[in-house]
């Protein structure tokens, strides 16, 4: 039993110290702003306020991933 409860503090310390990959972070935030995006803008064409199109998401997709690049700097 002690076993396992050393591997979870040594895990812990592990995951505290870790600061990561920020290229990692990057990616997941543009496919998630990309996905975000993609999202609204095909409910907003549903209910025939903004036309579903690439460019409608790629601006979307930007805006998303900009307002978070900010929130998560500041």
């Amino acid at each position: 039993m002690s076993d396992d409860s050393e591997q979870r503090d040594g895990f812990s310390e592990a995951v505290d110290a870790s600061q990561g990959d920020p290229r990692v972070l990057v990616v997941m935030n543009v496919v998630l702003s990309t996905l975000l995006g993609w999202t609204i803008v095909g409910g907003l064409s549903l209910v025939d306020i903004a036309a579903f199109s690439f460019v409608n998401v790629a601006t979307a997709a930007i805006v998303i991933f900009s307002l978070t690049y900010l929130v998560v700097l500041s």
